[in-house]
C-alpha cells in the first residue's frame, strides 16, 4: 500500500511545478525556468532532452551584456532562442531552430543582433507567438534581482 502511494505521488508531482521553480514573464505568459548561470551549464544547456513541456524553459545569465551566440549541438527538440540585454529588454531571436543531433561541430551557431545578458529558450513556436518587437521585457525571476 506504502508503495502504491509513494508511486502516485511522484508521478502527480511530476505534472505540477515544483515549489520554488523560477519563473519568467513574457507578454502576459509566465515560463517556469530552469536557470543555466555557470559555465557548464551553459555549455550543456537544453542538451539530450527529449521534450519540454510548452510552458518551461531555460534562462541563462552572463555575467556581462556581450553578443552571445548559441548552437544546437545535441539538442533533441527545435527551439526558440530570445536574447535580451541587461535590463530584461528584448534584443533579438532566432525562431523555430532546428536540431543537430549529428552535426559535432558542423552545427550552425546562432548568433544575437547586439549585446545580450540573458538568453531565454522556448520550444520552437512558443516565443514566435509571442510577437516580440525591440524593447519588450522579460520579467525575471524575484530570486535574480540583484544577484545578477
Amino acid at each position: 500500500m506504502r508503495r502504491t502511494f509513494t508511486l502516485a505521488a511522484l508521478l502527480l508531482l511530476a505534472g505540477c511545478p515544483l515549489a520554488g521553480t523560477p519563473e519568467v514573464a513574457l507578454k502576459g505568459r509566465s515560463f517556469a525556468v530552469e536557470i543555466a548561470d555557470d559555465d557548464a551549464e551553459r555549455a550543456r544547456g537544453l542538451m539530450y532532452r527529449e521534450s519540454m513541456a510548452a510552458d518551461r524553459g531555460m534562462l541563462f545569465i552572463f555575467e556581462h551584456s556581450e553578443p552571445q551566440s548559441f548552437w544546437m549541438r545535441n539538442t533533441l527538440i527545435p527551439l526558440d532562442i530570445l536574447f535580451f540585454d541587461d535590463d530584461g529588454r528584448f534584443v533579438s531571436a532566432h525562431y523555430r531552430v532546428p536540431t543537430c543531433k549529428h552535426g559535432g561541430d558542423r552545427c550552425p551557431t546562432y548568433a544575437s543582433e547586439g549585446s545580450a545578458r540573458y538568453v531565454l529558450e522556448l520550444n520552437a513556436g512558443v516565443g514566435a507567438a509571442l510577437g516580440l518587437v525591440a524593447g519588450d521585457v522579460l520579467g525575471l525571476p524575484a530570486e535574480l534581482n540583484g544577484d545578477h
